[in-house]
């Protein structure tokens, strides 16, 4: 089912937005794809995709974030950035992929497939192929900062989708002290905090406005907004665009 609000108080209003830039990743490149990392810290499997997905972050190729489940915590570490609503994001996925179990690393690419999440190179040549299948992001997003104000445009395309916004934690290092990683500190990027669904597209530009406050308040923070197709009401589809905000693109504007 889709992941449980946190931000209660959000409130969403339909603007106009000029003067938008591309959708962007990183250090302005066109963003190649999205890929969501499903990983613990109680997971001793799950620390190179971690590692695989830092890298992606650095690069600024495609839309990397990271959601901790809570399903390994009985192991003798409960996660630090763990939550429910992160694993209930995997089990939606995991209806759509028609599975009936869940694993970590697990790395879902475009909302369309997955693979181990620690496999780097095969997760740069999917992305590069479900590009060249037509399975890209098609759906120019874009979002900026105006003052107190988070400004985004969806472009036109095909069919209807959901607006998503996630807010992460750009960076953070943890020391582990218990569990299978005991002893370990490891660095997490983009893992995310609160996620939620700002409003629906419907093939024709839209726009929204939400406050800035929430990504004010974060020292480290940053946020992604995705649209993405849903197969049911509680069933993710594919992501037809999505771009990011970094703190330092906040500090720009």
């Amino acid at each position: 089912m889709p992941n449980k609000t946190l931000l209660a108080g959000l409130i969403v209003t339909i603007a106009t937005v000029s003067g938008a830039v591309a959708a962007i990743a990183g250090d302005g490149r066109a963003v190649q794809g999205v890929v969501e990392l499903f990983t613990s810290q109680g997971c001793s499997s799950c620390p190179p995709a971690d590692k695989a997905l830092e890298a992606l972050a650095r690069e600024g190729d495609v839309v990397a974030l990271a959601y901790h489940v809570d399903y390994w915590n009985y192991l003798g570490w409960a996660d630090t950035m763990s939550s429910k609503g992160n694993t209930e994001r995997q089990y939606a996925y995991a209806r759509m992929f028609g599975r009936n179990s869940v694993y970590t690393p697990q790395a879902v690419l475009n909302g369309r497939e997955h693979l181990n999440g620690g496999n780097l190179k095969g997760i740069r040549n999917r992305i590069d192929g479900l590009n060249a299948e037509g399975k890209g992001l098609k759906v120019p997003v874009s979002a900026g900062i105006n003052q107190d104000e988070i400004r985004i445009r969806v472009g036109p395309g095909e069919g209807k989708a959901t607006i998503v916004v996630a807010y992460f934690d750009r960076e953070r290092s943890v020391e582990i002290a218990d569990g299978e990683n005991r002893g370990r500190t490891v660095n997490y990027w983009h893992a995310v905090t609160d996620i939620e669904t700002i409003g629906m597209w419907e093939g024709k530009e839209t726009n929204l406005v939400l406050p800035a406050a929430m990504l004010a308040k974060k020292e480290n923070g940053g946020c992604a907004i995705l649209v993405q197709r849903m197969r049911s009401a509680d069933t993710p589809g594919a992501i037809l665009g999505a771009t990011v905000l970094l703190p330092e693109k906040l500090q720009e504007k």
